[in-house]
C-alpha cells in the first residue's frame, strides 16, 4: 500500500517540499492507515505532518471514545492533533450531509493541505451512487484526487490493502457502528450492491475508481475547452453539445447558480433555443436569466422607476437609469432622440412603461411595448427605460425621443433634454 499512495501522492503533484500536510482522522481503519501511510512518508516527501479529528457527537459515549483513540494515536507516534467538535442536526440534506459540512467547516480553518482517506472503494461506490440518481460526465468522475487545499492520496488503495496494511504493522482502529446500519444509500451498496459485482470482478473496485479517475480527466478537457466568455446564442446553438452545456453551466455559476444541476443547464438551453428573443427563466438563488436577443444575461435588477415629478424649471436624477433629466421653459422648437419641445397639461412625471403606453414615431403610433421588441432593447433595460408623462399621456421616452403628437407648434411649451450620467455621478 506505500508504495501505491506514494506514487498516487507524486502522479497528481498533491504535495511538495515543504508543505504542511494535515491529515483528517476519524479513528477507523482508512484514516488510521493514511495517517500512518503519511508518518512514514513524512520525511521522503519532505512535509511537515499533523492530524486532525471534529468530533460530532452523534454517537454519544462511542463519538467520544473515537476521539480519546484518535488523541492516543497521535501522542504515541508524536503527531500533532487538533480537535474540532460541534452540534450536528440534520439539514434538508439530511443528516450525514449535515456532518460532511460541520466537518469540512473545521477543516477550512486550518492551515496547510487537508488529506482526506478516501479509498478506490469509497470511489467506486459514489460513481454507483451517482448513476442511481441520474449523472453526467462529471458525477461520472466521482471523487477528485485534489480540489482546493483538499487531497485524496489514497483513490488508487483498496479497502482489502488498508486492512491488510494495518495488519502488517499491527495498527488499532475503531469501528464507527453507523456504518453497519442500510439507514444510508452508501451503505445499501456497500453491504449488498457491491459484493454481487465483486462475485463478478474481485478487482471491481480499482477497476471502477480508475474509470472514475480517468472519466474526470475527460470532463477536465471538456470543460477547458468550453472555457472562456459565453459565446452568442447563435454560436451556442452551432456548437457540439457536450461544449455547449458546459459552457452553459460554467456561466449559470458565474451567474450565481451554486451546483447547477442536469435541470439548470437544460433550462438554459430552452433559453437558447427559444424562438422568443426576449425569453427569461428563474433559477435557484433567485437568479434570473434573460435572452436578450442573440445574448443570454443574467437579469440584475427587475425593479421599476418608481413615478417622480419632474419640476419645470428644474432635473431628476436617475442613477440605475444612468441618466438625468432636465426640463425648463422652451426658447425654441427642437425635435431630438435626447432633446425636444413639446406642450404639456398638468403635471410631468417620469416612471417605467406600462401596459397601454404608446406613442407616435415617424413610422406611425406603436405601443412602447413594440417600439421597444422592434428596436430591439435588451430587456433588462425596458423597465429601466425612463418614460416622461403628463395629465393626456405619454410625452416622449428616453433615447427614442418625443411623442411626435405632443410636439410643440408654438404657445407656450417646455424643452425636456436627457443627460447621461456614470454611477450616478455627472
Amino acid at each position: 500500500m506505500l508504495n501505491k499512495l506514494e506514487r498516487f501522492i507524486r502522479q497528481y503533484a498533491m504535495v511538495g517540499p515543504g508543505d504542511a500536510v494535515v491529515c483528517a482522522v476519524s479513528g477507523g481503519a482508512d484514516s488510521i492507515a493514511l495517517l500512518f501511510g503519511l508518518y512514514l512518508l513524512s520525511e521522503k516527501l519532505q512535509i511537515t505532518l499533523s492530524a486532525a479529528h471534529f468530533n460530532h457527537h452523534l454517537r454519544g459515549e462511542e463519538s467520544d471514545r473515537d476521539e480519546a483513540f484518535v488523541r492516543a494515536f497521535c501522542a504515541q507516534y508524536g503527531i500533532a492533533l487538533q480537535v474540532g467538535q460541534g452540534t450536528v442536526t440534520a439539514g434538508k440534506k439530511g443528516l450525514e450531509a449535515a456532518a460532511r459540512e460541520a466537518r469540512y467547516s473545521f477543516f477550512r480553518t486550518l492551515t496547510g493541505k487537508i488529506a482526506t482517506a478516501h479509498t478506490a472503494d469509497d470511489n467506486a461506490e459514489t460513481l454507483i451512487m451517482h448513476m442511481i440518481r441520474g449523472t453526467g460526465l462529471k458525477g461520472l468522475g466521482g471523487i477528485a484526487p485534489v480540489n482546493g487545499n483538499l487531497i485524496r492520496p489514497m483513490l488508487n488503495v483498496t479497502r482489502q490493502e488498508v486492512l491488510s496494511f494495518l495488519q502488517e504493522y499491527h495498527l488499532q482502529y475503531v469501528t464507527d457502528s453507523s456504518n453497519e446500519t442500510d439507514a444510508f444509500l452508501r451503505n445499501r451498496i456497500r453491504h449488498h450492491f457491491m459484493p454481487l459485482l465483486k462475485k463478478e470482478n474481485p478487482r471491481l473496485s480499482e477497476n471502477l475508481s480508475a474509470t472514475a479517475l480517468r472519466l474526470r480527466e475527460d470532463e477536465q478537457v471538456l470543460s477547458q475547452m468550453a472555457d472562456g466568455p459565453l459565446p452568442d446564442v447563435s454560436a451556442l446553438r452551432a456548437m457540439a453539445a457536450p461544449l455547449r452545456r458546459r459552457a452553459l453551466a460554467a456561466f449559470l455559476e458565474r451567474s450565481g447558480v451554486r451546483e447547477p444541476e442536469a435541470e439548470h443547464i437544460a433550462l438554459a438551453e430552452d433559453l437558447v433555443f427559444s424562438t422568443k428573443p426576449s425569453a427569461k427563466a428563474d433559477f435557484p438563488g433567485g437568479v434570473v436569466i434573460c435572452r436578450n436577443y442573440d445574448k443570454l444575461e443574467k437579469m440584475e435588477n427587475e425593479a421599476l422607476l418608481q413615478p417622480v415629478v419632474l419640476p419645470c424649471p428644474g432635473a431628476v436624477c436617475l442613477p440605475e437609469a444612468g441618466v438625468r433629466i432636465l426640463c425648463k421653459p422652451a426658447e425654441g422648437l427642437t425635435d431630438t432622440q435626447d432633446r425636444f419641445t413639446v406642450a404639456v397639461q398638468g403635471e410631468i412625471l417620469v416612471r417605467s412603461r406600462q401596459s397601454g403606453d404608446s406613442m407616435k414615431t415617424a413610422g406611425g403610433t406603436k405601443s412602447l411595448k413594440k417600439l421597444f421588441i422592434d428596436s430591439k432593447l435588451p430587456a433588462v433595460r425596458r423597465q429601466l427605460t425612463p418614460v416622461i408623462i403628463d395629465s393626456c399621456g405619454v410625452l416622449g421616452v428616453y433615447g427614442f425621443g418625443a411623442n411626435k403628437d405632443r410636439l410643440a407648434a408654438n404657445g407656450p411649451a417646455v424643452e425636456i433634454c436627457f443627460e447621461i450620467i456614470n454611477n450616478g455621478n455627472e
